[in-house]
């Protein structure tokens, strides 16, 4: 039986088929939040299962859209986790951004204002890469007042905008989880439609013409000084780069719940532009060109594994690489199973200490 798109419906990794995908990759590519760890918590079963893999030779890539990290960062919170990993084996979205700019020849004269974390400047800093804004600007105020023209720097090239949670990012998440309660993260308050009514009798009603919409009334209440600086340059700078490090709703910020995704703060500043940015994270394929050449393995020898049916998986498919869901993070089985999903993975299973390698 197949699903909406043709595909033929995900089978559960078991002893059955382990053999067969495990033969048919050299390397197994993994996202993190949500599937190597939670927040700062490591999932169970993470470390064992990343040993046996390397013990059998596998390469083992991790490949993850949160941008608030530089790849020597990530390192230092797996080693803190107690999972050795190398620089050489992280590829994040703020690593893509600079490689992106890299790889097209940006002028390295040129500015890029970053609406995002350290991750993003450290990264940009690495490529010889002059980054402005970041967590600095976060607690800047525009004055709204006549006669007052606001300035911003006429060398910015490039806008990279990553997860930001200095914009606003506390009364986002607390006016959502207080009117939505049991309704779950911001990615299931739009429906397939882009419009969302709620039934009578669970505390509030709510029609909303699109997601961009609602994002953009929130940025609108919102006194951070980053949505209009970003705005000018990309505006008013001849030709200057939109650069998104990746556009999830949601992510697993820490271990107990979603938090909204940098894909709010790119909604935004779309709305804002009204232009549409360069995404450079999944499930975009520009990472997968930067270590495909680097470590010199097909992709058809690749297996993605992740937790996102829309970035990880799509990602995995986009490149031609085996894929395997994992139900620890953002999707569930239910998500998976719905007749509406028309992105199934290869294999699904609940979590990396499900694979069943040692046989």
């Amino acid at each position: 039986m197949s699903g909406q798109n043709g595909q033929a419906p995900a089978e559960l990794l078991s002893a059955n088929n382990i053999t067969a995908l495990f033969d048919s990759v050299d390397a197994f590519l993994f996202d993190c939040d949500g599937v190597i760890w939670k927040g700062d918590k490591l999932i169970d079963g993470v470390r064992q299962t990343l040993d046996v893999l390397r013990s059998k030779g596998k390469k083992l890539i991790f490949v993850t859209n949160n941008s608030r990290r530089s790849r020597r960062q990530y390192a230092h919170k797996f080693h803190s986790l107690g999972v050795s990993v190398s620089e050489d084996e992280i590829f994040s979205s703020s690593f893509a951004a600079a490689m992106y700019l890299k790889v097209n020849n940006f002028p390295q004269e040129n500015k890029v204002y970053v609406i995002g974390g350290e991750g993003i400047l450290e990264e940009l800093r690495q490529a010889g890469y002059t980054g402005l804004g970041g967590p600095e600007d976060g607690e800047k105020r525009v004055q709204l007042k006549s006669n007052c023209l606001f300035e911003h720097d006429k060398n910015v090239g490039a806008v990279v905008v990553g997860l930001d949670p200095h914009i606003n990012y506390y009364k986002l998440h607390v006016r959502l989880m207080d009117e939505a309660q049991v309704y779950g993260p911001i990615s299931f308050l739009f429906s397939k439609g882009g419009e969302m009514g709620v039934e009578p009798g669970h505390g509030f009603s709510i029609l909303l013409s699109n997601e961009k919409d609602f994002l953009k009334s929130v940025w609108t209440n919102s006194d951070k000084r980053y949505n209009r600086y970003g705005t000018l340059c990309i505006r008013e700078n001849p030709g200057c780069l939109f650069i998104a490090t990746n556009r999830d709703a949601v992510g697993h910020l820490t271990d107990l719940q979603e938090w909204p995704g940098a894909g709010c703060m790119v909604a935004a500043m779309c709305a804002s532009t009204e232009k549409e940015p360069i995404v450079v994270g999944k499930p975009s394929t520009f990472m997968m060109e930067i270590l495909s050449k680097k470590f010199q393995i097909a992709s058809s020898r690749m297996c993605m594994v992740g937790d996102r049916l829309d970035t990880d998986i799509l990602f995995g498919q986009n490149a031609g690489c085996k894929t395997l869901l994992v139900l620890s993070g953002v999707t569930t089985q239910s998500t998976l199973q719905d007749p509406s999903n028309n992105i199934q993975p290869d294999y699904y299973t609940n979590q990396i200490l499900c694979m069943p390698i040692e046989c």
